[in-house]
């Protein structure tokens, strides 16, 4: 089947640098760079999409894509900053593939530290905040501004997919900071956009990917309620990525949750430990 995606500009966003604060880590969850990113880059150059690789500093992976893809081309940009998203829209405009026509926001980091609520930095929660949620606002703000002055035709394919994780509806323990970027972009900032994209493009689309939890801790945990007992692969994000990507296959599907997580029913809280005495 044609998915209606052979000449389009689809824009990966990726964050694969990994940032300290104190003695803390944030390490990737997501990227152009990274396992989800590389299987969704690749899918949509198979299928014909000209496609662009945003990284912040890991180029490796997506140089070793650049030769067998001719129709791949890559950007950095550190997308926590304002004037770089800004200067990376600018340079698309330019560039051989021309104003993006579907952005998949796909970057985010995760803080490797179990830190409850009440013992958690403000610096912590700023950065995560910042890094996952204010350069997603920024991402997609500046990839509509671009599509205001953007021909019909690139209008006519206009769409947004927000990639999510299942910590945005259930919550994650000790993960806040992470939980709530990704329950805001799910819900407040996808459904707004809906709305919004449709005002600039008639036919803009929004939707928002959740992904399963990967964290090897808790892989029990989220099983124990995931029906098909498995924890979804990249390729199983990527595939429903280009679904909802395809304005031929998903032409009338705007402002949703699709939810790639086995048929999770929520969080396995307490371990036969915590209940001895109850």
């Amino acid at each position: 089947m044609d998915l209606g995606l052979k000449g389009v500009h689809v824009l990966v966003t990726g964050r694969t640098s990994t940032i300290s604060y104190g003695t803390t880590d944030l390490t990737i969850r997501a990227g152009a760079s990274g396992a989800i990113g590389l299987e969704t880059v690749k899918l949509f150059c198979a299928l014909g999409a000209n496609v662009t690789a945003h990284y912040n500093s890991k180029f490796g992976p997506i140089q070793e894509l650049l030769a067998s893809n001719a129709n791949l081309q890559h950007v950095q940009a550190n997308l926590s900053q304002e004037e770089a998203v800004v200067a990376m829209f600018e340079s698309l405009s330019i560039m051989p593939h021309g104003p993006a026509q579907v952005a998949i926001v796909n970057h985010a980091v995760y803080p490797t530290s179990d830190v409850p609520i009440a013992r958690m930095t403000l610096d912590r929660w700023n950065t995560t905040i910042t890094t996952n949620l204010t350069s997603s606002f920024l991402v997609c703000r500046e990839y509509l501004k671009h599509l205001e002055n953007a021909s019909s035709c690139i209008k006519e394919k206009a769409a947004i997919v927000l990639i999510g994780s299942t910590a945005g509806k259930y919550g994650e323990a000790n993960h806040g900071d992470y939980s709530a970027t990704k329950s805001a972009m799910m819900y407040g900032l996808n459904l707004t956009l809906k709305n919004e994209i449709v005002k600039i493009a008639p036919k803009g689309r929004t939707s928002r990917t959740k992904v399963t939890l990967k964290d090897p801790q808790t892989v029990y945990r989220a099983l124990a309620t995931i029906p098909l007992k498995k924890v979804a692969i990249p390729m199983d994000v990527a595939t429903q990525v280009v679904v909802l990507a395809s304005s031929t296959l998903s032409g009338h599907v705007t402002g949703q949750v699709v939810m790639v997580e086995g048929g999770m029913e929520g969080r396995l809280l307490n371990r036969p430990e915590d209940l001895q005495g109850s």
